[in-house]
């Protein structure tokens, strides 16, 4: 995994240069810290896939482009066979799996999400970005906590919410939870 975070980085790094954006500038517009956009150019740090998301929204690229290197080149539809997505390991307590990642010009970047159980009140790591996000349980249960409450989601639930408040996720009870995340 850490050739790829490598990789990653190394794109979103070549694209800033390209662009004439400086690193204090980059980071103030993702609002991280300069030394953290740094250490995540230089491949020693991780990125949550929202910050690409946003990245390749500051840059008008696709996220598949961050994530492969490829541009995606499907435009009238694209599948994506079981287990055969993009697989994208940003966190550790979350995996995901790009289901889109060869269609281009997506105005929603879908993705299946696992998230393994952390345990008996285990705390929830709170992140946010632009726009807005969709998320359908599959498996499992899933607490999401989202602008100060906390809601329970079972198979066949769904929330929808603007995704700019903090918002995070953790799985309820022994079993890893699966959701369908549709970021828009």
């Amino acid at each position: 995994m850490q050739d790829k975070v490598k990789d990653i980085a190394a794109r979103v790094k070549e694209l800033r240069e390209l662009s004439d954006l400086s690193l204090p500038e980059m980071a103030s517009r993702l609002q991280v810290e300069e030394s953290y956009l740094r250490s995540f150019e230089a491949g020693r740090e991780d990125i949550s896939a929202s910050k690409l998301n946003e990245i390749a929204q500051i840059f008008d690229v696709d996220l598949a482009l961050l994530l492969t290197g490829k541009a995606p080149r499907m435009d009238v539809f694209t599948v994506t066979r079981a287990g055969k997505g993009v697989s994208v390991e940003r966190r550790k307590q979350y995996k995901y799996q790009a289901l889109a990642a060869n269609f281009s010009n997506k105005k929603a970047e879908p993705f299946l999400v696992t998230v393994a159980p952390k345990g008996e009140g285990a705390e929830v790591s709170l992140n946010s970005h632009p726009g807005q996000e969709m998320d359908f349980v599959l498996e499992g249960t899933l607490k999401v906590v989202i602008h100060g409450h906390e809601v329970i989601l079972n198979p066949g639930d769904s929330i929808f919410y603007d995704s700019s408040n903090p918002h995070g996720m953790v799985a309820l009870g022994d079993q890893p939870a699966k959701f369908i995340a549709i970021i828009m």
